[in-house]
């Protein structure tokens, strides 16, 4: 009788993720520049809200991490690096300014200036650091590298199908780390009611 009991509560708890609302993986935040700017109203319709704005430096990430942590949603992204650099203390500050029950996503930059190939490492080296704490890449410098129709003569802004293909990428992420979070407690979930049902 103990383990149908079981088995009945693993059950419940397993299809009650799978049920969990299509609104909670719409719960993001992106913060970001110029690049960000240009795909506003496609990473609206995606369900993000949006604080982006023209020639902002990285610097500025953690402190408005730290003053915006408490009304967050669970996933922010965070797209800086393009107009200066982007230090690996800065990155840290960055991760430390958020709750454990953020997912953070850090985007690389694509932009043809000297400090972007070291931001571009030090953001990589700064995910993987991270990664147990949640921290993850959205790759758009590769994206950007293999469509040179979406940015305008300069190589950093969006044009329309840059824009529609950046909130793509940025969503398609968030979505993909809801799913595997989401499979993971199922099999956490399923596995403790195996050992259950076993003992």
């Amino acid at each position: 009788m103990r383990s149908i009991v079981v088995a009945i509560a693993v059950a419940v708890g397993v299809s009650g993720l799978l049920a969990a609302p299509a609104e909670a993986a719409r719960d993001r935040f992106a913060y970001g520049d110029s690049v960000m700017l240009g795909a506003k109203s496609q990473l609206q319709a995606d369900g993000f809200r949006v604080d982006a704005h023209e020639s902002r430096q990285a610097y500025s990430a953690p402190a408005a991490m730290r003053k915006k942590a408490a009304r967050l949603p669970r996933n922010v992204v965070v797209h800086m690096g393009t107009n200066g650099t982007f230090p690996r203390s800065t990155c840290d500050a960055l991760v430390r300014a958020l709750t454990p029950e953020h997912r953070l996503f850090l985007v690389t930059v694509h932009v043809r200036r000297s400090w972007a190939a070291g931001n571009n490492r030090m953001i990589r080296q700064c995910v993987k650091d991270h990664a147990a704490q949640g921290v993850r890449l959205i790759d758009w410098d590769a994206a950007a590298s293999k469509s040179s129709g979406w940015l305008y003569s300069d190589g950093i802004h969006l044009k329309s199908a840059g824009a529609r293909g950046y909130a793509r990428l940025l969503d398609s992420a968030v979505d993909a780390a809801v799913r595997d979070d989401r499979l993971a407690a199922m099999a956490k979930a399923t596995g403790h009611g195996q050992a259950a049902v076993d003992r």
